[in-house]
């Protein structure tokens, strides 16, 4: 008999694949990019979705939040938002005249359980920093004193490509703290053709309901934490994040936070296929989308780095490095 601090890998396998099904009424033909985005919440990590205006970025992170029974907060970056408009700041209390005022914590909108950070990269390099500890500690430190996150807290972040107007590179410590880099690409015609017939944001979206309560999904996050990874898989793990440091055309390779940002993805990828274990498909199908972010390509003399050549790096990577048996 489980509970919901204690479920078995069936179960937790059929709230995934429930939770992807509600999901997936308001973003069509999306499976994978659907699928991975869970994944990242139940390996307690964040996602950043990276794709052009109007593909439906803002829609998955909200159908997301609407099937998990937490708090959802939505901030619009904007190049004018401070970081105190984000984490919230120190404020006074009323007082009588002459009396010293006190001063109490007012939090910002960052305090939710699932935090929609809109178009992150339209913001300042300030603003974007502040993002840090948030996702890297769950806590956030205003004049000195330190406040807890809710829990469970996840950020998933929308940005534009960075040719578009108005727009900042995210900096490397930023995009290290996010467990995958997601796009979802132009949708084929047949599910376009659904879209234009029933508008998922106006019609399907409002009509979400929560699959998961946040008890059952930290249970989720606690099962996949208790995914068995044999030795070999480690290895094989560490090759695969040794070979983005000593490639000839990468200058920066993939973190230790990365290491372990792919070990918990393919953990959350196991318990999502109903097993207790990682196989070596684990770890080699989410190389890709958890380390390309996390890498940067040599900068050659005249020619812009395009979007995706480091992960077409990653998968020569892949393709390269020796599978354990």
């Amino acid at each position: 008999m489980s509970n919901e601090q204690n479920i078995t890998t069936r179960e937790a396998a059929s709230s995934i694949a429930s939770w992807r099904t509600e999901v997936e009424r308001a973003v069509h033909g999306k499976t994978e990019v659907v699928r991975r985005a869970i994944l990242c919440l139940v390996a307690r990590g964040h996602v950043l979705l990276d794709d052009v205006p109007g593909v439906g970025k803002t829609t998955l992170a909200q159908a997301l939040a609407r099937t998990i029974d937490g708090e959802f907060r939505r901030v619009q970056f904007t190049s004018d938002l401070l970081p105190g408009d984000l984490l919230g700041m120190t404020m006074p209390d009323a007082a009588a005249p002459g009396a010293v005022p006190s001063f109490h914590f007012q939090p910002g909108p960052i305090f939710g359980n699932l935090v929609l950070a809109d178009e992150v990269n339209r913001a300042s390099p300030k603003t974007q920093s502040a993002l840090l500890e948030a996702m890297s500690d769950h806590t956030v430190s205003v004049d000195g004193v330190s406040h807890a996150l809710p829990d469970p807290f996840f950020v998933i972040a929308t940005q534009n490509p960075l040719e578009h107007h108005g727009t900042h590179p995210l900096p490397e410590s930023q995009l290290d703290r996010f467990l995958m880099r997601l796009t979802l690409g132009y949708p084929e015609r047949e599910h376009e053709a659904r879209v234009l017939s029933v508008d998922p944001s106006v019609h399907t979206l409002p009509a979400l309901t929560p699959v998961l309560g946040l008890e059952r999904l930290r249970a989720l996050q606690d099962a996949a934490e208790a995914v068995k990874l044999e030795e070999s898989l480690v290895g094989y793990l560490l090759d695969l994040v040794a070979a983005t440091r000593e490639h000839e055309a990468l200058a920066l390779g993939a973190s230790t936070r990365g290491a372990l940002a792919l070990r918990r993805a393919a953990q959350a990828n196991a318990l999502a296929d109903g097993r207790d274990y990682c196989i070596p498909e684990d770890v080699r199908d989410l190389a890709v989308d958890v380390l390309a972010h996390r890498v940067a390509v040599h900068a050659r003399v005249g020619l812009p780095v395009a979007t995706e050549e480091p992960r077409w790096i990653l998968s020569e990577i892949v393709d390269r490095v020796a599978v354990p048996l």
